[in-house]
């Protein structure tokens, strides 16, 4: 196990993404996969983020922390 978090995307990712779709090409895979993002990044809140989407996270964090100039960056 190299990286906790990542290793709990990818599961995440592969559970709940490209385990439950039968892709037909990849334009198909592409509209897939970024439905699930946008739900997960946009929609579902995550217990480690206080409840907050990463979205909501990464916003009051910008807001809060004008001085830090780093980008989030969002999967």
């Amino acid at each position: 196990m190299q990286n906790a978090y990542i290793e709990i995307f990818n599961g995440k990712f592969r559970d709940e993404c490209l385990d439950l779709h039968w892709f037909t090409d990849l334009a198909d895979a592409t509209e897939e996969i970024e439905s699930w993002r946008v739900e997960y990044n946009q929609v579902r809140q995550h217990s480690s983020l206080g409840n907050k989407t990463p979205e909501a996270f990464a916003d009051r964090f910008k807001t809060e922390n004008p001085e830090v100039g780093l980008s989030l960056q969002l999967v």
